[in-house]
């Protein structure tokens, strides 16, 4: 008879029987390994919690006083038998890919990744195994990301040319991960860097965790519309459209996303400017990231699943998808994420003995 698999995929999440916990479970268990703290892969409700290091001030904000373990990279974690650990995803800070071993089965769980260094998370790191849980939603031959240093080059020269007009910068992005990325990659010789009190509270918790990040500083009622226009804003995409952005007068809308690679998306977006970054892989980074585990079996949970298993298939991998209830649509996600965290007047403490304590 064989072996029962190590992981399931059952209606609660990812599942291993043998060391009785689940990873990124979207129903409440008594055990829930996460690979990163997006809303999609981190649901309240669960006994216990295990995620890296750098998800833990972002994990204890957006789901509040949790029973939470967390690890580093590389560290090995035994549950009745199974060796779990955590490598680095490159999706955004603290993302991790689950690596689950039992008896010469290994697995390997790899949340949302990309493969280009980003210069703020953790590089991803390919772990080899058997089978490989893979996302794919960039899974289109379409897809293919210019240099990330071409975007901010574009980037910065619009805000150049937004204060030359004396009009007000608005950049929109993910609270977590988007907007961090953007933070350290602007010219700070342009201007000051403000920001809406979700994103500046993710970064109040990252900078509690020991991450090192640009100055910023959280809009106010009190903080001057003359000021703001000098510098440039950072929103979640909950922000765009609303009066709290109206009352920065004239402004330019700029979006940043991997969708903004497919015409129109910047038109059903209201953007003014459209660029296109993205935390995921794209297509070609997806077969880079599959190749390198030199895997037997891979699962597509969200995406692209039917093309991209379709060309894994012909080029003779076996691959299949499975249903999840993680989120195929990048702005989907980001919304949800920043609903959930939206209250701009709501303040995440600062803990001095760990603000600055390192850089990433």
């Amino acid at each position: 008879m064989p072996r029962k698999p190590l992981l399931e995929f059952t209606d609660r999440g990812i599942y291993c029987d043998k060391g009785k916990f689940y990873i990124d479970p979207w129903k409440p268990v008594d055990s829930a390994v996460i690979t990163h703290a997006h809303a999609d892969h981190a649901y309240p409700g669960h006994k216990h919690y295990l995620a890296h290091h750098l998800s833990r001030q972002v994990l204890l904000y957006r789901l509040g006083n949790i029973s939470l373990q967390t690890v580093e990279y590389g560290q090995k974690i035994i549950k009745n038998g199974v060796e779990v650990s955590l490598f680095p995803a490159g999706h955004v800070i603290g993302s991790a890919q689950v690596r689950v071993a039992y008896q010469g089965e290994i697995w390997v769980v790899s949340g949302d990744y990309k493969v280009n260094d980003d210069g703020i998370s953790t590089p991803f790191e390919p772990v080899k195994c058997n089978h490989f849980i893979s996302e794919c939603t960039f899974g289109m031959p379409v897809y293919h990301w210019k240099p990330q240093i071409q975007i901010f080059n574009e980037i910065n020269s619009w805000w150049r040319a937004n204060l030359d007009h004396d009009l007000a910068t608005v950049l929109v992005g993910y609270s977590l991960g988007k907007a961090q990325r953007i933070l350290q990659n602007l010219d700070l010789f342009n201007g000051k860097v403000y920001t809406h009190g979700a994103i500046e509270n993710i970064n109040q918790a990252l900078r509690n965790s020991g991450v090192w990040l640009h100055p910023t500083e959280r809009i106010t009622s009190s903080t001057p519309r003359d000021e703001i226009r000098k510098g440039i804003v950072l929103a979640p995409p909950s922000a765009a459209g609303s009066a709290w952005m109206r009352k920065f007068g004239p402004h330019n809308l700029g979006y940043c996303s991997g969708w903004m690679a497919i015409r129109g998306a910047k038109r059903r977006r209201a953007a003014d400017r459209g660029f296109i970054l993205s935390d995921h892989a794209d297509w070609d980074g997806l077969i880079s990231a599959i190749e390198a585990t030199s895997c037997e079996k891979v699962y597509l949970t969200h995406g692209y699943t039917a093309t991209f298993s379709r060309y894994l298939n012909e080029i003779g991998f076996d691959a299949r998808e499975v249903h999840t209830l993680y989120g195929g649509e990048e702005e989907e996600n980001m919304v949800k994420d920043d609903v959930l965290n939206s209250d701009e007047t709501k303040v995440f403490p600062a803990t001095g003995d760990l603000e600055g304590a390192g850089v990433l």
